[in-house]
């Protein structure tokens, strides 16, 4: 018998503890949700994120009440914090997808309704800075990103700041932008990104990890050379879009020989998202909570739930 730390489901057999979950989402909210190249079903949403809403929603009214505790036993009254939840995963594995569909369903239970959604990508140095130094071919890897400033994020959410602030990222100019978000404390933060379960070498100095923030961790899944041909569809999509938009990232890609680009596109993911994804997000996959693990469609078809 193989000896594993998860409890696995198939999604039949998940699909049950969903109880009496009530599905609140129509079919063209869930339209607005699905990324590219995705065609989740409402039976999906049923089958998969009705039971995970139910388990995060216990979690979450537990964690209350142990903040209560705390609070009583400290004689102090601090402000509600946040519960946060991450999702990690590859390029193009469709997390951005899962966190959206989460926020939603998340958001319609009656004790928690305020849920916010943010992306590491904000944290991501700006390009000029990445070009200073020499990292733009390391774009998505643990060091083209401002940890600090992130780690100062979330360490302003657990504090129970009634408000805080981070920069913005567009995937139109593939870029930080001189925008900022501002936002309210909420009741839950679902922050999605490539290296949140990611630990750094023991011989850095650093002693406070992103995961040191995160209640709940989930992470998304599929066989590696499944991931890749989501990342080439999604690129093929992405060129196609941009043909008559100048002003996207992707419109330099349109203006080359298809061929041309989609090598341009294959050698991308061989030297800079595989092995991201091979040294710095696969061997910490299983410090997660929670793994949803994909098939063909980008359909989940198994869930490992961590042992308590």
């Amino acid at each position: 018998m193989s000896l594993s730390p998860y409890m696995q489901f198939a999604r039949e057999d998940w699909r049950h503890y969903r109880d009496d979950t009530p599905l609140h989402l129509t079919e063209a909210e869930l339209a607005s949700l699905r990324g590219f190249n995705e065609s989740i079903s409402m039976t999906e949403v049923e089958d998969i994120y009705l039971p995970l809403s139910r388990l995060l929603n216990l979690y979450v009214t537990q964690t209350q009440n142990l903040h209560a505790i705390t609070n009583q036993f400290l004689h102090q009254h601090t402000h509600k914090m946040p519960y946060i939840i991450g999702v990690s995963g590859s390029v193009a594995v469709g997390k951005s997808t899962t966190s959206r569909i989460l926020q939603t369903v998340l958001s319609r239970w009656p004790h928690h309704p305020q849920v916010a959604l943010v992306s590491t990508d904000g944290f991501i140095y700006p390009n000029a800075v990445l070009k200073t130094k020499g990292l733009m071919t390391r774009k998505g890897f643990p060091e083209s990103y401002n940890r600090q400033a992130l780690l100062q994020f979330l360490n302003d959410l657990k504090s129970g700041k009634a408000e805080v602030s981070m920069p913005v990222y567009s995937h139109a100019s593939y870029d930080i932008t001189d925008e900022v978000i501002c936002i309210p404390a909420p009741d839950i933060l679902i922050i999605e990104g490539l290296n949140i379960l990611q630990m750094p070498d023991m011989a850095e100095t650093q002693r406070v990890y992103v995961s040191d923030f995160i209640d709940f961790n989930i992470f998304v899944t599929a066989p590696t050379a499944m991931i890749k041909s989501w990342f080439l569809e999604r690129f093929r999509s992405f060129r196609l879009h941009a043909m008559d938009k100048p002003h996207l990232y992707f419109h330099q890609f349109s203006q080359m020989n298809e061929v041309k680009a989609l090598a341009l596109a294959d050698n991308i993911w061989e030297s800079i998202n595989a092995p991201n994804l091979l040294k710095n997000i696969l061997p910490y996959q299983y410090r997660a909570q929670l793994i949803l693990e994909k098939g063909a469609g980008h359909g989940i078809e198994q869930v490992y739930l961590r042992k308590l």
